[in-house]
C-alpha cells in the first residue's frame, strides 16, 4: 500500500538488465513432473493447478478453527503450522536457513474504547463519529486544546510542485486532512495522476507527512468515494489491537494522535469554525492550501501495549543454474481475528481477503515443485504477517531481507483473488509500471485474455498490498488479477449475484468461505501467474521498471 519519495525509493543495485520474454518451447507432463524440453518453457497454457488445489487450503484457512488469523494469537499458531506443513509436504526447502519462519518483532497497541473527542463545543463518539489511536509506546496520550489547522490534502510533493505545508509551522498543532489526492475529484486539472491515486492519497502517507512536519495530531476526513471504502471499514480496522514494527524511538517520531472523522462530523467542525467544508475542499483542490481553523481539539487515548512476535513464512525451490537469484511470490496470511464484543458471529474469517491468495500460493508452490528440471533461478514463496495493519510483515522483510534485494529479480503478489469466475481480461493494478507486464501479456494471451487497467485506479490498490514493500526497494513488482469481463453468460449471471456479497463483506464477519464459490477464476489467474514466474525464472536477463515509473533500480 505505497509511496513516492523518489530519492528514498531507489536503492543501489548492481549489474542488472532486462529484456522481453523469450520464445519458448512446449512442455510435456510425465509421472507427475512437468518436464522442460529446453531451458525456456511454456508455449502452451499450463493446466497443472486445479479447483481442488485451491479449494482445500482455502476452506481450511478460512475456517472458524483459525479464528480469523490475527497475528500473535492462537489463530496465527494454527495458520503457521498449517503453512509450514504444506510447504514441507510439497518438498520445498526452508527459505530462511534451516527454518521456514522469519520472526517479525511487533508492537501491539490497544486503545481503550471509552474515549470521546471534543472539538469546540461538540463531543464525538468513538467508532460512531471518530476513531483515534497512537503509535507511541505511552500509556496515556492526549491532545489538550490543540489548535486545528486545515492542510488540504496534507501533501508535500516537490515533483508535482505541491506543498500544503509551505510556510506553515504545525508544531504542537493538529492537522485536518482530506483523503486521497488533488487529482481524484478534479481529473481534468492535470494535477497528480487524475483519478488514479498516487501514494500521496493514502492515509499512511498523510500520517507520516504530518509527523515529519512536527504536528502533534493528525485527523483525516473520511469520504467513501475518495477513500474507496465505507466508514465501517475505518471503524473496524482502526479499533482493537493495532500493530506496528518495534521502533528504536518508541514511536516518538510519530504524531501523538492519529484519527479519523466521519464526513458529517467534519462538516460540523468546519461549520463551528465558521467555514464551509465544501468551499474549503474546493480551494484545496486548486492548489497547495492551508488555513488555521480557530478551533481546538481534545482527546485522551489510554493505551495498553506489549511487544510480541509474529511470523513471515518463506519456502524456496532452489534454481537449477542460478540459485542465488530469486523470483519471490507474496501473499499475506493474516486477517482481523475475532471481536468477542459482537453478538452472533464474532470471527472475521477473511476468506476472500486473503485466504484466497494464501491458498493460491500453496497451489503455486506445489506446481513448481513438480517441475523437472527446476527453473534456472530460485523461486521463493513469502507468506507475510500483519498486512492488514499496514503491510508490516512485508515492510519488515524489506528492511531485513532473507534474500538480498540485489538478488531479488522480481516480485509477484497474490491478494484477494477472483472468486467471480473466469474472465476475458486481466486487471493490472498500477498498469504501465514495469516489464513484468510483458511476461503477463504473453501468459494471458495463451488463455485468450487481454490486459486492462484495474477497475478503480482511484483506490490506489498498487499502494495497498505487499508488493509495494518490494517496489520501494527497486524490485519490479507485479500485481494482477481477474478482470471485469466474464467469460460467458452463465458466469456473468453468477458474477452479478456474488459480486454484491463479496464487495459488501470486505473486512466484515461475512467474508466467509462459500461452497458455491466458482473458483475457476482463481485457478485461471494462478496458472497465468505461474507461467509468468517460470518465464522470468528462465529468462536471459532481469525485468526492469518502465522509464515513467518512480521505482528504478540503479544499474
Amino acid at each position: 500500500m505505497k509511496k513516492m519519495f523518489l530519492p528514498l525509493l531507489v536503492p543501489t543495485l548492481l549489474g542488472v538488465s532486462a529484456c522481453s520474454p523469450s520464445n519458448d518451447t512446449a512442455i510435456q507432463t510425465q509421472d507427475k513432473k512437468t518436464t522442460a524440453t529446453s531451458a525456456s518453457i511454456f508455449d502452451t497454457v499450463y493446466n497443472g493447478i486445479s479447483d481442488e488445489d485451491i479449494r482445500v487450503p482455502l476452506k481450511v484457512l478460512a475456517s472458524d478453527e483459525f479464528e480469523g488469523r490475527l497475528p500473535t494469537t492462537e489463530g496465527e499458531k494454527k495458520t503457521i503450522e498449517y503453512l509450514v506443513s504444506e510447504f514441507s509436504k510439497a518438498g520445498l526447502q526452508p527459505g530462511n536457513g534451516d527454518s521456514y519462519l522469519q520472526k517479525v518483532a511487533l508492537m501491539e497497541i490497544t486503545a481503550a474504547p471509552d474515549m470521546t473527542m471534543t472539538i469546540g463545543e461538540n463531543s464525538f463518539k468513538y467508532k460512531e463519529d471518530m476513531v483515534a489511536s497512537s503509535k507511541r509506546e505511552t500509556e496515556t496520550v492526549s491532545l489538550q486544546n490543540s489548535e486545528l489547522v486545515f492542510v488540504g490534502y496534507g501533501v508535500n510533493a516537490p515533483e508535482y510542485d505541491w506543498n500544503d505545508y509551505e510556510g506553515l509551522d504545525v508544531t504542537g498543532k493538529t492537522v485536518v486532512i482530506l483523503i486521497n489526492d488533488p487529482g481524484f475529484e478534479n481529473p481534468d486539472s492535470g494535477k497528480f495522476q487524475g483519478t488514479t491515486m498516487t501514494y500521496y492519497g493514502r492515509w499512511s502517507y498523510k500520517y507520516e507527512e504530518a509527523s515529519r512536519q512536527g504536528a502533534t495530531g493528525a485527523i483525516i476526513v473520511h469520504e467513501t468515494a475518495p477513500a474507496s471504502y465505507g466508514w465501517s471499514v475505518v471503524a473496524n480496522s482502526w479499533s482493537g489491537p493495532q500493530y506496528g514494527l518495534v521502533s528504536k524511538d518508541q514511536g516518538q517520531s510519530r504524531v501523538a494522535v492519529e484519527g479519523w472523522l466521519t464526513l458529517d462530523a467534519a462538516k460540523k467542525v468546519f461549520s463551528d469554525a465558521g467555514l464551509n467544508f465544501e468551499e474549503e475542499k474546493a480551494l484545496a483542490m486548486k492548489g497547495p492550501y492551508n488555513k488555521a481553523m480557530g478551533i481546538e481539539a481534545s482527546v485522551t487515548v489510554n493505551n495498553t501495549f506489549k511487544k510480541s512476535e509474529s511470523n513471515n513464512v518463506i519456502a524456496t525451490l532452489p534454481g537449477s543454474e542460478l540459485p542465488d537469484e530469486h523470483i519471490v511470490y507474496t501473499a499475506h496470511w493474516d486477517h482481523l481475528g475475532k471481536d468477542e464484543s459482537k453478538e452472533g458471529d464474532q470471527i472475521y474469517n477473511g476468506a476472500h481477503d486473503n485466504a484466497t491468495g494464501t491458498a493460491a500460493i500453496l497451489a503455486m508452490a506445489k506446481a513448481y515443485a513438480q517441475l523437472a528440471p527446476a527453473p534456472k533461478r530460485s523461486v521463493s514463496f513469502l507468506v507475510v504477517t500483519a498486512e492488514e495493519q499496514g503491510l508490516l510483515g512485508s515492510k519488515f522483510y524489506a528492511s531485513n531481507p532473507v534474500i538480498p534485494m540485489e538478488n531479488t529479480v522480481a516480485n509477484i503478489n497474490m491478494d484477494a483473488m477472483n472468486v467471480l469466475g473466469k474472465t476475458k481480461n486481466v486487471a493490472v493494478v498500477g498498469m504501465g509500471k514495469s516489464e513484468m507486464e510483458d511476461y503477463l501479456k504473453a501468459a494471458a494471451s495463451k488463455q485468450g485474455r487481454t490486459l486492462t487497467q484495474e477497475d478503480r485506479p482511484e483506490a490506489g490498490y498498487y499502494y495497498r498490498s505487499d508488493h509495494f514493500s518490494f517496489a520501494k526497494q527497486g524490485v519490479p513488482a507485479l500485481y494482477a488479477e481477474g478482470g471485469n469481463e466474464p467469460a460467458d453468460d452463465e458466469t456473468a449471471k453468477y458474477r452479478k449475484r456474488m459480486n454484491v456479497i463479496v464487495t459488501g463483506c470486505y473486512h466484515q464477519v461475512c467474508d466467509e468461505y462459500r461452497e458455491d464459490w466458482d473458483l475457476s477464476g482463481i485457478v485461471q489467474d494462478t496458472q497465468m501467474l505461474f507461467d509468468v514466474g517460470v518465464k522470468v525464472a528462465n529468462a536471459d536477463a532481469w525485468p526492469k521498471w518502465n522509464e515513467s515509473s518512480e521505482f528504478q533500480r540503479n544499474n
